[in-house]
């Protein structure tokens, strides 16, 4: 097998997305770099010791590709492909996430007043005029 593989079909493989058509589209909107070269092209190679940074969700991904990959494999299989070496998220206290659980009620507690909606407004940062 060859020690390169392209970068559309190894994104696919090392299971960073879905289909190998949303790695295609990542790469050729040139969203991928490749040891710091912008990659607009779905075909270009990759090998082991590359480093490549790309846009996930709402992180910046950066991975070395330690293996090209034969075939697309399970979870385990695919994390052998690659090492993460992403910064960790930074941690906040006891401020909420945007996009995280929504606030929980006990069971049993009932309908929120009007007041307990205030004070959940007032806590979410809302000023409850309705508009954004």
């Amino acid at each position: 097998m060859s020690d390169t593989q392209r970068i559309d079909k190894w994104l696919w493989f090392a299971r960073f997305l879905k289909s190998r058509t949303l790695a295609s589209t990542l790469a050729a909107g040139g969203r991928i770099r490749v040891n710091g070269t912008v990659i607009g092209k779905a075909h270009a190679l990759v090998k082991a010791g590359d480093v490549l940074t790309f846009p996930l969700g709402h992180h910046i991904r950066v991975i070395k590709v330690l293996d090209p990959g034969t075939r697309r494999g399970p979870a385990p299989e695919a994390q052998a492909l690659y090492e993460d070496l992403s910064p960790p998220p930074p941690r906040t206290k006891g401020v909420t996430v945007v996009g995280g659980d929504p606030p929980q009620r006990d069971v049993g507690a009932g309908r929120p007043t009007k007041r307990d909606r205030r004070a959940l407004d007032e806590l979410m940062g809302d000023d409850g005029s309705g508009e954004d």
